[in-house]
Protein backbone atom coordinates (compact mmCIF):
# COMPACT_ATOMS: atom_id res chain seq x y z
CA UNK A 1 0.00 0.00 0.00
CA UNK A 2 1.34 3.60 -0.97
CA UNK A 3 2.72 5.75 1.82
CA UNK A 4 0.14 7.38 3.70
CA UNK A 5 1.11 10.02 6.82
CA UNK A 6 0.26 7.83 10.19
CA UNK A 7 -2.98 9.55 11.59
CA UNK A 8 -3.31 7.40 14.95
CA UNK A 9 -4.79 10.75 16.24
CA UNK A 10 -6.79 12.68 13.70
CA UNK A 11 -7.27 15.64 15.60
CA UNK A 12 -10.80 17.11 16.80
CA UNK A 13 -11.37 18.86 13.36
CA UNK A 14 -15.36 19.51 12.53
CA UNK A 15 -16.90 16.84 11.13
CA UNK A 16 -17.05 13.28 12.28
CA UNK A 17 -14.41 10.72 11.83
CA UNK A 18 -15.70 9.55 8.79
CA UNK A 19 -15.58 12.81 7.49
CA UNK A 20 -11.55 12.95 8.42
CA UNK A 21 -11.21 9.83 6.83
CA UNK A 22 -12.83 10.40 4.39
CA UNK A 23 -10.79 13.72 3.95
CA UNK A 24 -7.68 11.66 3.96
CA UNK A 25 -8.08 8.80 1.71
CA UNK A 26 -9.39 11.06 -0.96
CA UNK A 27 -6.18 13.46 -0.70
CA UNK A 28 -3.99 10.42 -0.89
CA UNK A 29 -5.85 8.72 -4.03
CA UNK A 30 -5.64 12.30 -6.11
CA UNK A 31 -2.10 12.74 -5.31
CA UNK A 32 -0.68 9.01 -5.80
CA UNK A 33 -0.04 8.08 -2.48
CA UNK A 34 -2.43 5.23 -3.12
CA UNK A 35 -2.17 4.42 -6.76
CA UNK A 36 -4.56 3.77 -9.25
CA UNK A 37 -5.60 -0.14 -9.09
CA UNK A 38 -4.37 -0.29 -5.18
CA UNK A 39 -6.21 -2.44 -3.19
CA UNK A 40 -7.99 -1.28 -0.24
CA UNK A 41 -6.84 -3.27 2.89
CA UNK A 42 -9.68 -2.20 5.25
CA UNK A 43 -7.53 -3.60 8.13
CA UNK A 44 -4.73 -1.91 7.50
CA UNK A 45 -5.99 1.38 6.91
CA UNK A 46 -8.29 1.40 10.20
CA UNK A 47 -5.12 0.58 11.93
CA UNK A 48 -2.65 3.46 10.37
CA UNK A 49 -6.15 5.74 11.23
CA UNK A 50 -6.69 4.28 14.94
CA UNK A 51 -10.68 4.29 13.75
CA UNK A 52 -13.03 1.44 13.78
CA UNK A 53 -14.20 -0.23 10.44
CA UNK A 54 -17.39 1.65 10.82
CA UNK A 55 -16.18 5.16 10.25
CA UNK A 56 -13.61 3.53 7.28
CA UNK A 57 -16.50 1.46 5.66
CA UNK A 58 -18.77 4.85 5.35
CA UNK A 59 -16.09 7.04 3.76
CA UNK A 60 -14.99 4.30 1.47
CA UNK A 61 -18.73 4.28 0.65
CA UNK A 62 -18.61 7.69 -0.13
CA UNK A 63 -15.22 7.54 -2.17
CA UNK A 64 -16.56 4.75 -4.33
CA UNK A 65 -20.13 7.67 -4.71
CA UNK A 66 -17.19 9.72 -6.42
CA UNK A 67 -15.27 7.01 -8.31
CA UNK A 68 -12.74 7.56 -6.94
CA UNK A 69 -12.32 3.47 -5.53
CA UNK A 70 -14.42 0.95 -7.21
CA UNK A 71 -15.48 -2.18 -6.21
CA UNK A 72 -15.51 -5.08 -8.38
CA UNK A 73 -17.39 -8.40 -7.82
CA UNK A 74 -16.19 -10.59 -4.96
CA UNK A 75 -12.37 -8.55 -5.75
CA UNK A 76 -12.46 -6.25 -2.40
CA UNK A 77 -12.13 -2.44 -2.96
CA UNK A 78 -9.22 -0.72 -5.12
CA UNK A 79 -8.58 2.64 -6.23
CA UNK A 80 -10.01 3.40 -9.38
CA UNK A 81 -8.32 2.43 -12.43
CA UNK A 82 -7.46 5.15 -15.32
CA UNK A 83 -8.01 4.87 -18.60
CA UNK A 84 -7.89 7.42 -21.55
CA UNK A 85 -11.78 6.79 -22.98
CA UNK A 86 -12.73 7.11 -19.37
CA UNK A 87 -10.92 10.68 -19.46
CA UNK A 88 -12.41 11.64 -22.10
CA UNK A 89 -15.61 10.60 -21.61
CA UNK A 90 -14.97 13.40 -18.37
CA UNK A 91 -14.16 15.85 -20.63
CA UNK A 92 -17.60 15.75 -22.60
CA UNK A 93 -19.04 15.78 -19.01
CA UNK A 94 -16.94 19.10 -18.28
CA UNK A 95 -18.16 20.48 -21.61
CA UNK A 96 -21.68 19.98 -20.99
CA UNK A 97 -21.77 21.15 -17.39
CA UNK A 98 -19.07 23.81 -17.13
CA UNK A 99 -20.30 25.60 -20.13
CA UNK A 100 -24.26 25.35 -17.54
CA UNK A 101 -21.97 26.53 -14.92
CA UNK A 102 -20.93 29.70 -17.03
CA UNK A 103 -23.52 30.69 -17.91
CA UNK A 104 -25.43 30.95 -14.53
CA UNK A 105 -22.20 32.58 -12.66
CA UNK A 106 -22.98 35.31 -15.61
CA UNK A 107 -26.78 35.96 -14.61
CA UNK A 108 -26.17 35.51 -11.14
CA UNK A 109 -22.75 36.19 -9.54
CA UNK A 110 -22.15 39.76 -7.78
CA UNK A 111 -19.47 41.83 -9.72
CA UNK A 112 -17.33 41.66 -7.11
CA UNK A 113 -17.30 37.91 -7.17
CA UNK A 114 -16.51 37.80 -11.43
CA UNK A 115 -13.58 40.59 -10.29
CA UNK A 116 -12.14 38.18 -7.67
CA UNK A 117 -11.92 35.36 -10.47
CA UNK A 118 -10.01 37.88 -12.97
CA UNK A 119 -7.49 38.39 -10.25
CA UNK A 120 -7.02 35.06 -9.71
CA UNK A 121 -6.10 34.92 -13.36
CA UNK A 122 -3.45 37.74 -12.49
CA UNK A 123 -1.98 35.52 -9.84
CA UNK A 124 -1.96 32.62 -12.17
CA UNK A 125 -0.45 34.58 -15.22
CA UNK A 126 2.28 35.66 -12.58
CA UNK A 127 2.87 32.28 -12.02
CA UNK A 128 6.80 30.65 -12.66
CA UNK A 129 5.57 27.66 -13.78
CA UNK A 130 3.15 29.24 -16.93
CA UNK A 131 6.81 31.53 -17.98
CA UNK A 132 8.63 28.04 -17.91
CA UNK A 133 6.34 26.34 -20.17
CA UNK A 134 5.03 24.06 -17.68
CA UNK A 135 1.41 22.36 -17.65
CA UNK A 136 -1.05 24.92 -16.39
CA UNK A 137 -2.27 22.63 -13.79
CA UNK A 138 -3.75 25.03 -10.30
CA UNK A 139 -4.38 24.31 -7.26
CA UNK A 140 -7.31 22.92 -5.40
CA UNK A 141 -10.17 24.63 -4.43
CA UNK A 142 -10.44 28.51 -4.85
CA UNK A 143 -6.71 28.77 -6.51
CA UNK A 144 -8.63 27.02 -9.55
CA UNK A 145 -10.58 28.68 -12.10
CA UNK A 146 -12.80 26.19 -12.94
CA UNK A 147 -13.87 25.15 -9.20
CA UNK A 148 -14.79 29.45 -8.76
CA UNK A 149 -16.98 29.64 -11.63
CA UNK A 150 -18.85 26.47 -10.51
CA UNK A 151 -19.25 28.02 -7.13
CA UNK A 152 -19.90 31.41 -8.95
CA UNK A 153 -23.05 29.66 -10.52
CA UNK A 154 -25.03 29.35 -7.08
CA UNK A 155 -26.60 26.31 -8.07
CA UNK A 156 -27.19 23.65 -5.48
CA UNK A 157 -27.32 20.83 -7.89
CA UNK A 158 -24.86 21.17 -10.26
CA UNK A 159 -22.01 22.71 -7.46
CA UNK A 160 -21.46 18.98 -5.47
CA UNK A 161 -21.47 17.52 -9.09
CA UNK A 162 -18.06 19.48 -10.48
CA UNK A 163 -16.76 20.22 -6.60
CA UNK A 164 -17.08 17.00 -4.81
CA UNK A 165 -16.95 14.50 -7.60
CA UNK A 166 -15.70 15.74 -10.95
CA UNK A 167 -12.84 17.86 -9.91
CA UNK A 168 -11.18 15.48 -7.61
CA UNK A 169 -11.39 12.77 -10.63
CA UNK A 170 -9.70 15.32 -12.99
CA UNK A 171 -7.19 16.09 -10.53
CA UNK A 172 -6.31 12.38 -10.07
CA UNK A 173 -5.90 11.71 -14.21
CA UNK A 174 -3.92 15.10 -14.95
CA UNK A 175 -1.07 12.72 -12.86
CA UNK A 176 -1.15 10.65 -15.66
CA UNK A 177 -2.42 11.63 -19.12
CA UNK A 178 -1.33 15.67 -18.75
CA UNK A 179 1.91 16.27 -18.31
CA UNK A 180 2.49 18.44 -20.84
CA UNK A 181 2.08 22.23 -20.86
CA UNK A 182 2.14 23.11 -24.89
CA UNK A 183 -1.50 24.86 -24.18
CA UNK A 184 -1.00 26.41 -20.97
CA UNK A 185 -0.73 30.64 -22.65
CA UNK A 186 -3.18 29.91 -24.81
CA UNK A 187 -5.27 28.31 -21.72
CA UNK A 188 -4.79 31.45 -19.76
CA UNK A 189 -6.01 33.80 -22.84
CA UNK A 190 -9.27 31.88 -23.08
CA UNK A 191 -9.65 32.00 -19.44
CA UNK A 192 -9.61 35.42 -19.57
CA UNK A 193 -12.21 35.73 -22.63
CA UNK A 194 -14.27 34.06 -20.41
CA UNK A 195 -14.37 36.28 -17.59
CA UNK A 196 -14.60 39.55 -19.86
CA UNK A 197 -17.94 37.58 -21.58
CA UNK A 198 -19.43 36.80 -18.25
CA UNK A 199 -18.98 40.14 -16.33
CA UNK A 200 -20.63 41.40 -19.35
CA UNK A 201 -23.57 39.50 -18.09
CA UNK A 202 -23.68 37.31 -21.36
CA UNK A 203 -24.30 34.06 -20.41
CA UNK A 204 -24.91 32.35 -23.21
CA UNK A 205 -21.18 33.25 -25.16
CA UNK A 206 -19.83 32.52 -21.40
CA UNK A 207 -21.18 29.14 -21.97
CA UNK A 208 -19.99 28.58 -25.67
CA UNK A 209 -16.51 30.18 -25.03
CA UNK A 210 -16.43 27.81 -21.80
CA UNK A 211 -17.64 24.82 -24.04
CA UNK A 212 -14.95 25.44 -26.84
CA UNK A 213 -12.22 26.25 -24.19
CA UNK A 214 -13.16 22.58 -22.49
CA UNK A 215 -13.02 21.02 -26.48
CA UNK A 216 -9.81 22.30 -27.05
CA UNK A 217 -8.15 20.91 -24.32
CA UNK A 218 -9.72 17.57 -24.92
CA UNK A 219 -8.89 17.42 -28.44
CA UNK A 220 -5.23 18.26 -27.53
CA UNK A 221 -5.18 15.25 -25.17
CA UNK A 222 -6.24 12.68 -27.88
CA UNK A 223 -3.50 14.32 -29.79
CA UNK A 224 -0.71 13.79 -27.76
CA UNK A 225 -2.29 9.61 -26.50
CA UNK A 226 -2.23 9.53 -30.44
CA UNK A 227 1.26 10.48 -30.42
CA UNK A 228 2.56 8.33 -27.69
CA UNK A 229 0.59 5.37 -29.52
CA UNK A 230 2.45 6.05 -32.64
CA UNK A 231 5.62 6.49 -30.53
CA UNK A 232 5.02 2.72 -29.08
CA UNK A 233 3.94 1.29 -32.29
CA UNK A 234 7.07 2.26 -34.45
CA UNK A 235 9.29 1.21 -31.34
CA UNK A 236 10.44 5.27 -30.89
CA UNK A 237 9.90 4.87 -26.77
Amino acid sequence: MGAIPSTHSLSPTPGTLADQVFLRLREAIVSGDLVPGERILEPALAARFGVSRGPLRDALARLAERHLIERPVHQGARVVTLSFPKLIDLYHAREALEGMACRLAAERAPEATLGALAALLDEHEQGAALHAGAAYVQDEGDLDFHFRIAQASENPALIPILCDQLYHLMRLYRRTFVAQGRRSTTALREHRAIVDAMRERDGAFAEQLMRRHIAKARRNIEDLYAAQLRAVDTGEE
